[in-house]
């Protein structure tokens, strides 16, 4: 099946007009009367919110992701969609006219190229690589007989090749991708950790600081924990706002676009 050609924006990727879009809060709660409440409490220190499978399965999901827009945020639809590349691509055209921002799929090259194909506005389509919940042990009792690194690499190039946007990658692969993959990435890094020796463990394995994910090359970091468990979360959003507006100023780019970022 030959490949789709790159969303007409993928050449030269949407700027970035506020480093604040950079973090990307997981609204990860049981349901969307308790999202909003934590949509409030955050007030501007988040522009950008994670809408994933937990509220997917509660009422009101969509409206809630209407009502994110109406209030001028960015929306990532994080639903991981896997499924017959017909029934991919119906559901990226749902979500799409939503204008929801960025919407994930598995790396099947069949689904990344039906999900490419059927979106209309602005969607950035995101090819999920390897989950930063899986180690070494984890990836070979799935069948994975390669090096996590090699795997993520390929996967990147072959979602690029298939007309997605970008990958969702643990930051620990971030300075290999931005080495060898096109400038025209957009790379969006969960399992983001800021320093707290007494932070409880969780089921993220492969974790980076928010400074050291943007250093690699992160264009957009997912932190849920961190700011969710705080005993005030709005503080603990601006602290990671500010530690990433830091580490890109130290990175000596200023505001820039997805994929060019470095």
């Amino acid at each position: 099946m030959p490949a789709h050609p790159p969303h007409p924006d993928a050449a030269v990727p949407t700027a970035l007009t506020d480093d604040r879009d950079r973090l990307i809060f997981a609204l990860d709660v049981p349901d969307a009367a308790s999202a909003r409440a934590l949509v409030e409490r955050l007030a501007d220190h988040v522009t950008f919110y994670k809408v994933g499978l937990e509220l997917a399965m509660s009422p009101g999901y969509f409206e809630l992701i209407d009502w994110l827009k109406a209030r001028g945020k960015k929306v990532f639809v994080d639903v991981k969609l896997f499924d017959v590349p017909a029934t991919v691509a119906a559901a990226v055209a749902r979500l799409d006219a939503r204008a929801v921002d960025f919407i994930t799929i598995h790396g099947n090259q069949s689904i990344m190229e039906a999900a490419a194909a059927a979106r209309r506005g602005d969607t950035r389509i995101l090819a999920v690589t390897a989950l930063t919940s899986l180690d070494r042990g984890d990836m070979t009792d799935l069948g994975f007989d390669c090096d996590i690194g090699d795997l993520v690499l390929s996967r990147a190039r072959r979602a690029l090749t298939a007309g997605c946007d970008g990958v969702v990658s643990s930051g620990l692969e971030l300075e290999r991708l931005r080495r060898e993959a096109p400038d025209t990435l957009v790379t969006v890094t969960p399992g983001i950790r800021p320093v707290d020796n007494d932070a409880p463990p969780d089921d993220q394995k492969r974790v980076m600081t928010p400074t050291m994910a943007i250093a690699a090359g992160a264009d957009h970091l997912v932190v849920g924990r961190p700011i969710r468990e705080a005993d005030d979360p709005a503080a603990a959003a601006a602290a990671i706002q500010q530690e990433i507006a830091t580490a890109v100023a130290t990175r000596g780019t200023g505001v820039a676009g997805p994929g060019s970022s470095r």
